[in-house]
């Protein structure tokens, strides 16, 4: 009997290393792809101002094939992130609770234009980026429109009107549009007439203050 015992700890300690050493990969994997979504991320914008400042074809295509990759990093980060939130729920091995509502990551309530939808944790995160992105891009764009005193042409910029710069497939695309929008014209505003009504610069960084991302999504967890 005590063989056995002592052979069924063994058995159970292997077995929560496997465990540990996988979540650990995950998360890892995680992480990488993460950086990778951030330097695809910046690289895009970078090419987004060059084109800004020359108009070119080259320029342009340079920014769009940018752009499509850090979209396709963003949905292998999501899926990352998805694995690792998940775990091993099909091997029975670990499981975070991803779609369980009383896990903290249950589902979202959004208002808008009179109506209630609902989304859940990813969802909501995404739109949540939708708005930063937005304000982020806006920002840019009205402090190049001032520089170059092109005047207050906010309806003519092709990334407001698109509203799919980081667009991924998980929510609609209407739905990503409209905060994507949102954020947009209050960057733009805050980067045209150099003010912080909207957002904050912190070193390189453009970030839009959480009381107006809160205020444009309006969202509640059920």
């Amino acid at each position: 009997m005590r063989i056995i015992n002592l052979r069924n700890s063994i058995i159970g300690l292997i077995m929560g290393a496997f465990v540990l050493v996988g979540a650990a990969l995950v998360a890892n994997a995680q992480t990488q792809e993460y950086r990778d979504w951030q330097q695809a991320q910046a690289e895009a914008q970078m090419r987004y101002r060059a084109y800004q400042m020359s108009q070119s074809d080259w320029d342009y295509r340079q920014w769009q094939s940018a752009q499509r990759r850090a979209q396709q990093l963003y949905m292998d980060y999501q899926q990352a992130s998805n694995r690792y939130n998940n775990g091993y729920s099909n091997s029975g091995y670990y499981n975070s609770g991803y779609n369980n509502p009383n896990s903290g990551r249950g589902y979202y309530r959004i208002y808008r234009n009179g109506s209630y939808y609902t989304t859940d944790y990813r969802g909501a995160e995404l739109l949540r980026q939708a708005v930063r992105n937005g304000y982020q891009q806006g920002y840019r764009q009205g402090q190049l429109d001032r520089r170059y005193s092109r005047g207050y042409s906010l309806n003519d910029e092709e990334t407001y009107r698109s509203g799919t710069f980081g667009y991924q497939s998980y929510v609609a695309q209407n739905q990503y549009r409209y905060y994507f929008q949102q954020g947009f014209q209050r960057g733009y505003d805050d980067g045209f007439y150099s003010t912080s009504r909207y957002g904050y610069r912190s070193g390189t960084n453009l970030n839009i203050l959480g009381n107006v991302l809160n205020g444009i999504l309006n969202i509640a967890q059920q």
